[in-house]
């Protein structure tokens, strides 16, 4: 019977919240990383150099590393609806403006280069606090065990962005001219507007805690609500933290190293990817098709991979093994000259950055919990997130200054080798991921 009832409110939470957080991460996904198709045309109008728009890619993500923590204690604090939705309208305002600068580095006088910049910044902090919000909000309603499936299932937003949004960001930098806006104009502005709708469904549909959840049966909130109590009390019986305490322990900040690494995979490889394959002769549109390849195989990889981490309980080497594959494919790709080559060993490359993703949030949540667990998810994804600025503009910087992506893509490799090398240094207790015993403590 007790079985039976937690079949029911796992499908009906899982049923009720992962597809609509999926596609609500799918909007800030690609409103983050349009810039990487809208940059096929905007740098040549703006005048920007790889090295500017690698600069101007990555500070979105210092000023996302500034306002991550407080953005996630107010997420705890105010609960999940009210500030998801804040972030939301407030970002997707910010990246429809993208496609008002060259009339902002007009009328202020900053310049093209400036101007991008500025409005990146504004773009990160706005955006500060969703996905490590998101993931806090995930801890709120899904025990342990199932993390990572529900994770990569989240996550999986991040190839279907792409995946999705190369073919449609390719088929409206072809808009060119209406109101006498450019293609890469009419991307920001139209992939702006389901943000700011969805801000407002995300206020009214989003329920904060399962207690409040009037969609769920009696008997499965009382479960749904004992299940979770009894694993804080696991957790906080082996430690209970506090904010300040989490803030420097040592544990999580190896586990922000592990992310910079992962992230820095990502991230230098997303904003890049477009230009290096239309370097190989093909038109926008078809650019924007071949650089969704790897999007589609991390997809897989993704929900696959998070499944069986699940299914096999074990985090530490399932987090390892696709940091070493995604190295390797990118070591591969820089080496390769051939298209269909190099194409396939950036596939090799999406497996493993996307593989890693699910399995590496189960390891923070496996012993923080509460408050702890917003800052300690924040810190590691601000700190991590710090790659999104180092590695998208190492790729520039080296671009401008070798004539290749060669050694920037062997860089981000062994970025993730490092990453692979920290994670399996890293204890983890696999124990507080069991079920709890009904047995503790009232």
């Amino acid at each position: 019977m007790l079985q039976d009832v937690e079949a029911r409110t796992i499908a009906k939470v899982t049923t009720r919240l992962v597809p609509f957080l999926i596609v609500c991460y799918f909007i800030a996904y690609l409103d983050r990383v349009n810039v990487g198709f809208a940059a096929l045309t905007m740098n040549r109008d703006l005048g920007l150099s790889q090295t500017a728009f690698g600069f101007g890619a990555g500070i979105f993500f210092i000023a996302y590393f500034i306002f991550e923590v407080p953005s996630n204690l107010l997420l705890e604090r105010l609960g999940a609806r009210t500030w998801i939705a804040r972030i939301m309208l407030s970002w997707g305002i910010l990246s429809g403006l993208m496609a008002s600068l060259p009339w902002i580095s007009h009328v202020s006088g900053l310049g093209n280069e400036t101007s991008f910049y500025l409005l990146r910044v504004l773009l990160g902090a706005a955006e500060a606090g969703f996905f490590p919000g998101i993931i806090f909000y995930l801890t709120l309603w899904f025990p342990s065990e199932y993390r990572a499936r529900i994770v990569g299932y989240f996550m999986a937003a991040i190839p279907l962005s792409t995946v999705i949004g190369a073919p449609v960001s390719g088929l409206l930098l072809y808009l060119h001219g209406g109101l006498g806006l450019a293609g890469w104009q009419w991307l920001f502005l139209i992939e702006a507007i389901p943000a700011i709708i969805l801000s407002i469904v995300v206020f009214f549909y989003l329920t904060d805690r399962p207690a409040d959840a009037l969609w769920l049966s009696a008997d499965e909130r009382e479960w749904l609500s004992h299940r979770l109590l009894l694993e804080r009390r696991q957790r906080e019986a082996v430690r209970m933290y506090t904010v300040s305490e989490v803030l420097f322990d040592p544990r999580v900040i190896g586990l922000s190293l592990v992310y910079f690494g992962a992230v820095a995979t990502n991230y230098g490889l997303s904003f890049f990817l477009p230009q290096i394959v239309k370097a190989f002769g093909i038109n926008t549109f078809l650019t924007t098709l071949v650089s969704a390849a790897p999007y589609l195989v991390g997809l897989i990889a993704m929900v696959w991979w998070g499944r069986r981490s699940d299914r096999a309980a074990e985090r530490r080497y399932h987090a390892a093994i696709p940091l070493f594959v995604a190295s390797v494919g990118l070591a591969l790709a820089a080496l390769f000259d051939n298209p269909s080559l190099k194409m396939l060993a950036f596939c090799l490359a999406g497996f493993g950055i996307f593989a890693c993703l699910p399995v590496f949030w189960t390891l923070p949540t496996a012993f923080l919990s509460g408050a702890a667990a917003a800052a300690g998810i924040a810190v590691i994804n601000s700190i991590g997130n710090l790659a999104g600025f180092a590695g998208p503009f190492a790729m520039g910087w080296l671009r401008d200054h070798t004539g290749s992506y060669t050694d920037g893509l062997l860089l981000l490799g062994g970025l993730g080798i490092i990453a692979m090398g920290i994670v399996l240094g890293i204890g983890h207790n696999d124990a507080l991921e069991r079920p709890p015993s009904s047995a503790l403590p009232e």
